[in-house]
């Protein structure tokens, strides 16, 4: 692992359909994604870690707050697209995509995420965590179910795996959309058309599992808050401020 050179890359673009501007929104007194790129940087696994974007307001208030910033195309149409344009800027064995909306994210995130790249096998990895109760049946937490090595099986906006016998089942796992790809991996990935699973599900990943790329799952140390929502701000806005007032 030491000798692999890995990049982070915080995909962040102001459009965003359910919440406009949100990677800027202020979260006790910094932009969101400037926590999201604080805390991948004082993991000190990813060197460089940076933002990209294809807005200059982004750029303007990265670069005031001397977070380094990459520029790429209104045209990509997803984060992975733009984590693969920087990849063809800066050249690294392993890029993290971190997504510009998860201002909750700490550095002991990341340790697992990257461990797993010691297995030769493996060319993918995210993130997963027991699911809370009050998410089970939550079609934006995304469920994951993996085979015993670790390497997902299938990822759904369903519940599963389905209790068929109503054994009151709790070992639900959450998906956390954070990924790190080797550097073919991440190049094939994002050659492939979107697959039928993916449309169906709306869910990236299955575009991987469905051209045979697999992902290897890794406990996450918790949960985090996704901001998706003026809801969501709050809850992160409180958590953060808790935090801060505890350092």
């Amino acid at each position: 692992m030491s000798s692999l050179r890995i990049a982070a890359v915080i995909p962040a673009r102001l459009g965003s359909t359910r919440m406009p501007r949100k990677v800027l929104r202020p979260i006790a007194g910094r932009p969101m994604v400037e926590w999201v790129w604080r805390a991948a940087s004082a993991s000190g696994l990813m060197d460089p870690v940076v933002v990209a974007t294809d807005a200059d307001e982004v750029a303007e208030a990265c670069r005031a707050r001397k977070i380094p910033v990459v520029m790429t195309s209104p045209d990509c149409p997803s984060g992975s697209d733009r984590v693969r344009e920087v990849a063809r800027q800066i050249d690294a064995d392993i890029y993290v995509n971190i997504q510009g909306d998860e201002p909750t994210l700490t550095p002991d995130f990341f340790p697992p995420l990257l461990d797993l790249f010691s297995r030769p096998e493996v060319e993918v990895s995210t993130l997963a965590v027991l699911c809370p109760p009050n998410e089970f049946t939550n079609p934006n937490a995304v469920k994951v179910v993996t085979a015993l090595d670790g390497c997902a099986l299938y990822f759904s906006r369903a519940t599963i795996p389905f209790d068929r016998d109503a054994t009151k089942f709790t070992g639900y796992r959450k998906h956390l959309g954070i990924y790190a790809y080797r550097k073919a991996a991440l190049e094939r990935f994002a050659a492939l058309p979107p697959s039928p699973l993916e449309k169906l599900e709306r869910l990236e990943q299955l575009r991987l599992l469905e051209n045979g790329i697999d992902i290897y799952v890794a406990d996450a140390p918790r949960d985090t808050i996704g901001v998706d929502t003026e809801e969501d701000l709050v809850r992160a806005e409180a958590m953060l401020s808790m935090a801060a007032r505890t350092t």
